[in-house]
Protein backbone atom coordinates (compact mmCIF):
# COMPACT_ATOMS: atom_id res chain seq x y z
CA UNK A 1 0.00 0.00 0.00
CA UNK A 2 0.94 3.62 -0.51
CA UNK A 3 0.94 6.40 2.07
CA UNK A 4 -2.23 8.41 2.59
CA UNK A 5 -0.59 11.43 0.97
CA UNK A 6 0.12 9.38 -2.18
CA UNK A 7 -3.55 8.44 -2.51
CA UNK A 8 -4.45 12.09 -2.03
CA UNK A 9 -2.00 13.07 -4.77
CA UNK A 10 -3.54 10.52 -7.15
CA UNK A 11 -7.07 11.77 -6.43
CA UNK A 12 -6.20 15.47 -6.72
CA UNK A 13 -4.26 14.87 -9.95
CA UNK A 14 -7.15 12.87 -11.40
CA UNK A 15 -9.75 15.55 -10.66
CA UNK A 16 -7.47 18.30 -11.95
CA UNK A 17 -7.31 16.43 -15.27
CA UNK A 18 -10.96 15.32 -15.36
CA UNK A 19 -12.48 16.44 -18.66
CA UNK A 20 -16.07 17.64 -18.74
CA UNK A 21 -16.12 19.39 -22.13
CA UNK A 22 -19.80 19.09 -22.88
CA UNK A 23 -22.60 21.45 -23.78
CA UNK A 24 -24.64 23.34 -22.79
CA UNK A 25 -21.96 25.28 -20.97
CA UNK A 26 -24.32 26.55 -18.27
CA UNK A 27 -25.03 22.97 -17.21
CA UNK A 28 -21.42 21.77 -17.01
CA UNK A 29 -19.59 24.88 -15.80
CA UNK A 30 -21.14 24.66 -12.33
CA UNK A 31 -20.12 20.98 -12.19
CA UNK A 32 -16.53 21.83 -13.07
CA UNK A 33 -16.68 24.65 -10.52
CA UNK A 34 -17.81 22.53 -7.56
CA UNK A 35 -15.39 19.71 -8.41
CA UNK A 36 -12.61 22.26 -8.82
CA UNK A 37 -13.07 23.61 -5.30
CA UNK A 38 -11.23 20.56 -4.01
CA UNK A 39 -12.14 19.82 -0.44
CA UNK A 40 -10.75 16.89 1.53
CA UNK A 41 -11.52 14.27 -1.16
CA UNK A 42 -11.98 11.86 1.73
CA UNK A 43 -14.30 9.40 -0.01
CA UNK A 44 -12.35 8.76 -3.23
CA UNK A 45 -9.15 8.40 -1.22
CA UNK A 46 -10.87 5.71 0.85
CA UNK A 47 -12.01 3.89 -2.30
CA UNK A 48 -8.44 3.75 -3.62
CA UNK A 49 -7.04 2.73 -0.25
CA UNK A 50 -9.62 -0.03 0.17
CA UNK A 51 -8.79 -1.46 -3.24
CA UNK A 52 -5.08 -1.74 -2.40
CA UNK A 53 -5.84 -3.11 1.08
CA UNK A 54 -6.97 -6.20 -0.84
CA UNK A 55 -3.91 -6.31 -3.11
CA UNK A 56 -5.30 -4.74 -6.32
CA UNK A 57 -3.73 -1.65 -7.92
CA UNK A 58 -5.74 1.43 -6.97
CA UNK A 59 -5.83 2.62 -10.58
CA UNK A 60 -8.52 0.03 -11.17
CA UNK A 61 -10.71 1.78 -8.58
CA UNK A 62 -10.45 5.29 -10.04
CA UNK A 63 -13.81 5.17 -11.93
CA UNK A 64 -15.59 4.04 -8.73
CA UNK A 65 -13.76 6.69 -6.70
CA UNK A 66 -14.79 9.32 -9.26
CA UNK A 67 -18.43 8.22 -9.01
CA UNK A 68 -18.34 8.54 -5.22
CA UNK A 69 -16.86 12.05 -5.32
CA UNK A 70 -19.18 13.27 -8.08
CA UNK A 71 -22.18 11.98 -6.13
CA UNK A 72 -20.91 13.58 -2.92
CA UNK A 73 -20.57 16.94 -4.63
CA UNK A 74 -24.03 16.58 -6.17
CA UNK A 75 -25.40 16.20 -2.65
CA UNK A 76 -23.46 19.27 -1.50
CA UNK A 77 -24.97 21.45 -4.23
CA UNK A 78 -28.48 20.44 -3.21
CA UNK A 79 -27.72 20.61 0.54
CA UNK A 80 -26.43 24.17 0.10
CA UNK A 81 -29.65 25.12 -1.70
CA UNK A 82 -31.78 23.62 1.08
CA UNK A 83 -29.67 25.34 3.78
CA UNK A 84 -29.42 28.61 1.80
CA UNK A 85 -25.68 28.42 2.50
CA UNK A 86 -23.53 31.23 1.09
CA UNK A 87 -20.16 29.45 1.28
CA UNK A 88 -18.75 26.04 0.38
CA UNK A 89 -15.04 25.39 0.96
CA UNK A 90 -14.52 29.11 1.43
CA UNK A 91 -16.06 29.97 -1.95
CA UNK A 92 -19.50 30.94 -3.22
CA UNK A 93 -21.95 28.06 -3.36
CA UNK A 94 -23.20 27.07 -6.81
CA UNK A 95 -26.69 28.52 -6.34
CA UNK A 96 -25.18 31.83 -5.16
CA UNK A 97 -22.70 32.04 -8.03
CA UNK A 98 -25.32 31.09 -10.63
CA UNK A 99 -28.93 30.66 -9.49
CA UNK A 100 -31.27 28.11 -7.90
CA UNK A 101 -32.41 26.50 -11.15
CA UNK A 102 -28.82 26.01 -12.31
CA UNK A 103 -27.88 24.46 -8.98
CA UNK A 104 -30.78 22.01 -9.14
CA UNK A 105 -30.20 20.98 -12.75
CA UNK A 106 -26.41 20.73 -12.55
CA UNK A 107 -26.79 18.66 -9.39
CA UNK A 108 -29.21 16.32 -11.16
CA UNK A 109 -26.71 15.91 -14.01
CA UNK A 110 -23.97 14.99 -11.51
CA UNK A 111 -26.09 12.18 -10.09
CA UNK A 112 -26.44 10.69 -13.57
CA UNK A 113 -22.75 11.21 -14.35
CA UNK A 114 -21.85 9.30 -11.19
CA UNK A 115 -23.67 6.22 -12.45
CA UNK A 116 -21.94 6.45 -15.82
CA UNK A 117 -18.50 5.95 -14.27
CA UNK A 118 -19.52 2.45 -13.19
CA UNK A 119 -19.97 1.53 -16.86
CA UNK A 120 -16.18 1.12 -17.11
CA UNK A 121 -16.41 -2.15 -15.17
CA UNK A 122 -17.33 -5.67 -16.22
CA UNK A 123 -21.01 -6.65 -15.77
CA UNK A 124 -20.64 -8.50 -12.44
CA UNK A 125 -18.64 -5.71 -10.82
CA UNK A 126 -20.90 -3.08 -12.38
CA UNK A 127 -23.97 -4.77 -10.91
CA UNK A 128 -22.49 -4.95 -7.40
CA UNK A 129 -21.32 -1.35 -7.50
CA UNK A 130 -24.62 -0.04 -8.88
CA UNK A 131 -26.62 -2.01 -6.30
CA UNK A 132 -24.57 -0.62 -3.42
CA UNK A 133 -24.62 2.87 -4.90
CA UNK A 134 -28.42 2.92 -5.34
CA UNK A 135 -28.97 1.74 -1.76
CA UNK A 136 -26.53 4.33 -0.44
CA UNK A 137 -27.90 7.22 -2.52
CA UNK A 138 -31.41 6.54 -1.24
CA UNK A 139 -30.17 6.39 2.35
CA UNK A 140 -28.41 9.74 1.88
CA UNK A 141 -31.73 11.25 0.74
CA UNK A 142 -33.47 9.73 3.77
CA UNK A 143 -30.82 11.18 6.04
CA UNK A 144 -31.24 14.61 4.47
CA UNK A 145 -34.99 14.46 5.04
CA UNK A 146 -34.50 13.51 8.69
CA UNK A 147 -32.15 16.49 8.98
CA UNK A 148 -34.80 18.82 7.55
CA UNK A 149 -37.53 17.34 9.76
CA UNK A 150 -35.44 17.83 12.89
CA UNK A 151 -35.24 21.60 12.33
CA UNK A 152 -38.90 22.00 13.33
CA UNK A 153 -38.93 19.46 16.17
CA UNK A 154 -38.06 20.03 19.82
CA UNK A 155 -38.15 16.35 20.78
CA UNK A 156 -35.30 14.90 18.70
CA UNK A 157 -33.50 12.11 20.58
CA UNK A 158 -29.82 11.24 20.38
CA UNK A 159 -30.54 7.82 18.79
CA UNK A 160 -32.63 9.59 16.13
CA UNK A 161 -29.82 12.05 15.51
CA UNK A 162 -27.23 9.30 15.21
CA UNK A 163 -29.48 7.50 12.70
CA UNK A 164 -29.75 10.71 10.69
CA UNK A 165 -25.99 11.27 10.45
CA UNK A 166 -25.46 7.58 9.74
CA UNK A 167 -27.66 7.90 6.65
CA UNK A 168 -26.75 11.41 5.60
CA UNK A 169 -22.98 11.07 5.92
CA UNK A 170 -21.62 7.77 7.21
CA UNK A 171 -23.18 5.34 4.71
CA UNK A 172 -21.38 7.06 1.84
CA UNK A 173 -18.05 6.75 3.64
CA UNK A 174 -18.74 3.05 4.23
CA UNK A 175 -19.85 2.59 0.63
CA UNK A 176 -16.74 4.34 -0.68
CA UNK A 177 -14.60 1.77 1.08
CA UNK A 178 -16.77 -1.18 0.11
CA UNK A 179 -16.60 -0.10 -3.55
CA UNK A 180 -12.82 -0.41 -3.38
CA UNK A 181 -13.29 -3.90 -1.95
CA UNK A 182 -15.78 -4.81 -4.69
CA UNK A 183 -13.39 -3.65 -7.41
CA UNK A 184 -10.64 -5.73 -5.75
CA UNK A 185 -12.99 -8.76 -5.79
CA UNK A 186 -12.23 -9.66 -2.18
CA UNK A 187 -14.48 -11.83 0.02
CA UNK A 188 -17.91 -10.66 1.14
CA UNK A 189 -16.68 -10.85 4.72
CA UNK A 190 -13.80 -8.47 4.03
CA UNK A 191 -16.05 -6.14 2.03
CA UNK A 192 -18.59 -5.97 4.86
CA UNK A 193 -15.91 -5.41 7.50
CA UNK A 194 -14.35 -2.51 5.63
CA UNK A 195 -17.83 -1.07 5.13
CA UNK A 196 -18.34 -1.13 8.91
CA UNK A 197 -14.94 0.52 9.37
CA UNK A 198 -15.98 3.34 7.04
CA UNK A 199 -19.45 3.60 8.56
CA UNK A 200 -18.17 4.19 12.10
CA UNK A 201 -15.45 6.49 10.84
CA UNK A 202 -18.15 8.41 8.98
CA UNK A 203 -20.20 8.89 12.14
CA UNK A 204 -17.11 10.15 13.96
CA UNK A 205 -16.37 12.42 11.00
CA UNK A 206 -19.86 13.99 11.08
CA UNK A 207 -19.80 14.46 14.84
CA UNK A 208 -16.51 16.25 14.43
CA UNK A 209 -17.93 18.33 11.57
CA UNK A 210 -20.74 19.39 13.91
CA UNK A 211 -18.20 20.29 16.57
CA UNK A 212 -16.03 22.26 14.17
CA UNK A 213 -19.08 24.10 12.82
CA UNK A 214 -19.37 25.72 16.23
CA UNK A 215 -15.79 25.72 17.51
CA UNK A 216 -13.60 25.48 14.40
CA UNK A 217 -11.16 28.05 13.09
CA UNK A 218 -12.93 30.19 10.46
CA UNK A 219 -9.62 30.50 8.58
CA UNK A 220 -9.37 26.74 8.03
CA UNK A 221 -12.93 25.41 8.30
CA UNK A 222 -13.99 26.66 4.86
CA UNK A 223 -17.68 27.05 5.68
CA UNK A 224 -19.66 29.66 7.52
CA UNK A 225 -18.85 29.21 11.21
CA UNK A 226 -21.95 28.68 13.33
CA UNK A 227 -24.04 27.69 10.32
CA UNK A 228 -25.80 24.90 12.21
CA UNK A 229 -26.68 27.31 15.01
CA UNK A 230 -28.03 29.87 12.55
CA UNK A 231 -30.19 27.17 10.94
CA UNK A 232 -31.39 25.92 14.37
CA UNK A 233 -30.10 22.41 13.67
CA UNK A 234 -30.42 19.90 16.48
CA UNK A 235 -26.85 18.61 16.36
CA UNK A 236 -25.22 16.27 18.87
CA UNK A 237 -23.88 19.37 20.66
CA UNK A 238 -27.40 20.76 21.03
CA UNK A 239 -28.94 17.47 22.15
CA UNK A 240 -26.23 16.89 24.77
CA UNK A 241 -26.62 20.46 25.98
CA UNK A 242 -30.37 19.90 26.41
CA UNK A 243 -29.64 16.66 28.28
CA UNK A 244 -27.21 18.29 30.72
CA UNK A 245 -28.71 21.80 30.98
CA UNK A 246 -30.42 23.37 33.97
CA UNK A 247 -34.03 24.50 33.53
CA UNK A 248 -32.85 28.05 32.93
CA UNK A 249 -30.28 26.96 30.35
CA UNK A 250 -32.86 24.78 28.58
CA UNK A 251 -35.27 27.69 28.37
CA UNK A 252 -32.55 29.94 26.99
CA UNK A 253 -31.42 27.34 24.44
CA UNK A 254 -34.97 26.65 23.26
CA UNK A 255 -35.51 30.36 22.77
CA UNK A 256 -32.25 30.80 20.85
CA UNK A 257 -33.17 27.89 18.58
CA UNK A 258 -36.57 29.40 17.80
CA UNK A 259 -35.36 32.73 16.42
CA UNK A 260 -33.73 34.00 13.23
CA UNK A 261 -32.16 37.36 14.13
CA UNK A 262 -30.82 39.66 11.43
CA UNK A 263 -27.42 39.63 13.18
CA UNK A 264 -26.45 36.13 14.29
CA UNK A 265 -23.22 36.96 16.13
CA UNK A 266 -24.83 37.24 19.58
CA UNK A 267 -26.92 34.11 19.03
CA UNK A 268 -23.88 32.04 18.04
CA UNK A 269 -21.85 33.33 20.98
CA UNK A 270 -24.66 32.61 23.48
CA UNK A 271 -25.25 29.09 22.17
CA UNK A 272 -21.54 28.23 22.23
CA UNK A 273 -21.35 29.43 25.83
CA UNK A 274 -24.19 27.08 26.80
CA UNK A 275 -22.51 24.20 24.91
CA UNK A 276 -19.38 24.76 27.01
CA UNK A 277 -21.12 25.38 30.33
CA UNK A 278 -23.26 22.25 30.14
CA UNK A 279 -20.39 19.94 29.15
CA UNK A 280 -21.92 19.26 25.72
CA UNK A 281 -18.66 20.24 24.00
CA UNK A 282 -16.69 17.70 26.03
CA UNK A 283 -19.34 15.00 25.52
CA UNK A 284 -19.23 15.50 21.76
CA UNK A 285 -15.45 15.16 21.67
CA UNK A 286 -15.78 11.97 23.72
CA UNK A 287 -18.31 10.55 21.22
CA UNK A 288 -15.94 11.35 18.34
CA UNK A 289 -13.23 9.29 20.04
CA UNK A 290 -15.63 6.43 20.81
CA UNK A 291 -16.82 6.03 17.21
CA UNK A 292 -13.27 6.30 15.90
CA UNK A 293 -12.22 3.54 18.31
CA UNK A 294 -15.21 1.45 17.20
CA UNK A 295 -14.05 1.84 13.60
CA UNK A 296 -10.52 0.77 14.49
CA UNK A 297 -11.85 -2.30 16.31
CA UNK A 298 -13.35 -3.63 13.05
CA UNK A 299 -9.84 -3.85 11.59
CA UNK A 300 -9.34 -6.97 13.72
CA UNK A 301 -12.03 -8.75 11.67
CA UNK A 302 -10.29 -8.18 8.34
CA UNK A 303 -8.04 -10.81 6.87
CA UNK A 304 -5.30 -8.41 5.83
CA UNK A 305 -1.69 -7.80 6.82
CA UNK A 306 -0.71 -5.86 9.93
CA UNK A 307 1.00 -3.20 7.81
CA UNK A 308 -2.27 -2.50 6.00
CA UNK A 309 -4.20 -2.31 9.24
CA UNK A 310 -1.67 0.26 10.44
CA UNK A 311 -2.26 2.44 7.36
CA UNK A 312 -6.03 2.38 7.95
CA UNK A 313 -5.52 3.03 11.66
CA UNK A 314 -3.29 6.03 10.88
CA UNK A 315 -5.95 7.40 8.55
CA UNK A 316 -8.63 7.12 11.22
CA UNK A 317 -6.47 8.80 13.84
CA UNK A 318 -5.52 11.58 11.45
CA UNK A 319 -9.17 12.18 10.65
CA UNK A 320 -10.02 12.36 14.34
CA UNK A 321 -7.49 15.14 14.94
CA UNK A 322 -8.42 17.30 11.92
CA UNK A 323 -9.37 20.99 12.23
CA UNK A 324 -10.93 21.53 8.80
Amino acid sequence: MRSISKYQDIVFSHFNELILKKEPNNLYEPIKYILGLGGKRLRPVLTLMACEVFDVDCQKAIPAATAVEVFHNFSLIHDDIMDDAPLRRGNETVHEKWDLNTGILSGDAMLILAYQYFEEYEPTTFRELAKLFSKTALEVCEGQQYDVDFETRDDVTIPEYLKMIKYKTAVLVGAAMKMGAIVAETSAENANSIYDFGLNLGIAFQLQDDYLDAFGDPETFGKQLGGDIIENKKTYLYLKAMEFASDNEKEQLLHLFSIHPSDNADKISSVKEIFNQTGASEATQKAIHEYTFKALETLNEMKIGTDKKEVLKAFGEKLMSRNV
